[in-house]
């Protein structure tokens, strides 16, 4: 009886690798209408253990997908309807007196930059110059991929699609998330199942970290920034602090926008430095409560993912993809992450490493 003939390491890994450009070819042609399905993916992983658990009381699974899949979508409409005229009202109040704050911000750094420049020599002032080109460039670079993630998301796929089709396939998602993971299970090749199994659960555990436990953590600071901010007085503080808290999903980002915002409104609302203080003890306080508290508890050390990378991963998502790639740039980014340890133990316990003689 002949024996199956064994693919060779090399020929292994060229179909690996032909396998992954041919999903980033799929990808990189369908982006403009994945959006739906990828919100339904990310909306179905995060509601999933809710359904889990009403399964585990009895419920039948598709029962307990129509329920929690109905109150999650329930909740966000309502969420919107509540919200969205404030919200709308004080966008259009915010673009405008941010065009104010820049002007008088410059008429106030006039006088030193022109004295700045009076004292400035030659040397100075080119190296000012180069400076300030590497910021143009860099401010460049950052519309237009932020240019990208907006065009990408919503010129193309309209606001109807995911009305009406996420929420169906949410529902379908997380009815048979069960019959997907033991259908995929059995297509893998039996030699590395077990290794392969290990992988896409430690890929999991970081997407879980992440994801639903950085999901809660913005929640929580949106409500704690929009509350806080709108208590003292602070213009539009309703819109700065849910920016604050949904941004807050980009490592550093979400802070230092949400912040530099608020604390620019303040600097030239408020006579007084108490006013100003205020708004700056609500950021404080909530950098506290989510670095030593809440993080900790909610995503804990999870998630393996440094905040750099996390960053990078965005940014490109959204250069290549669009919205749709800023949605999948974490889910990809934890798993390139796995992939590449586990390459890297390989390799340093290879003989390629260590040498022929070890």
């Amino acid at each position: 009886m002949n024996e199956p003939k064994q693919t060779p390491g090399w020929g292994r890994g060229l179909i690996w690798t032909g396998l992954g450009l041919a999903l980033f070819a799929i990808l990189y042609t369908l982006s403009g209408v994945l959006l739906p399905f990828v919100v339904a993916f990310i909306v179905a992983y995060l509601i999933d253990p809710i359904v889990d658990r009403l399964e585990r009381w009895g419920i039948p699974r598709a029962g307990g997908a129509a329920i929690v899949t109905i109150s999650f979508f329930a909740l966000l409409t309502l969420a919107v309807v509540l919200l969205a005229p404030v919200l709308n009202a004080q966008l259009a109040g915010l673009a405008e007196r941010l065009a104010i704050i820049a002007r008088q911000g410059y008429e106030l750094a006039k006088p030193y930059l022109e004295d700045l420049f009076d004292k400035a020599s030659a040397v100075e002032m080119q190296q000012l110059s180069g400076a300030g080109d590497a910021v143009r460039t860099a401010t460049a670079w950052l519309l237009r991929a932020a240019g990208s993630v907006i065009s990408g998301g919503l010129a193309v796929v309209n606001v109807l699609s995911l009305v009406f089709i996420t929420p169906v396939v949410v529902f379908y998602l997380v009815r048979d998330w069960r019959k997907v993971q033991e259908k995929i299970d059995s297509w893998l090749p039996r030699q590395y199942a077990q290794t392969i199994r290990g992988l896409l659960q430690e890929i999991d555990a970081r997407m879980a970290g992440f994801l639903r436990g950085q999901a809660l953590v913005c929640l929580f600071l949106a409500v704690f920034y929009a509350v806080g901010l709108t208590l003292t007085g602070l213009n539009y503080g309703l819109l700065v602090g849910l920016m604050t808290g949904i941004l807050s999903f980009i490592p550093y980002v979400g802070m230092f926008v949400g912040m530099a915002t608020g604390l620019a409104i303040a600097f030239f609302q408020f006579p007084s430095w108490i006013d100003f203080g205020l708004v700056v003890a609500v950021f404080l306080l909530g950098q506290f409560l989510e670095g030593n508290f809440v993080s900790p508890k909610l995503v804990g050390d999870r998630v393996g993912l440094h905040p750099l990378w996390m960053l990078f991963a965005i940014f490109a998502g959204g250069g290549l993809f669009g919205f749709t790639g800023v949605l999948l740039a974490i889910p990809i980014a934890a798993a390139v992450g796995v992939l590449a340890r586990f390459a890297l133990q390989r390799y340093l316990a290879s003989s390629l490493y260590r040498g022929p003689n070890a």
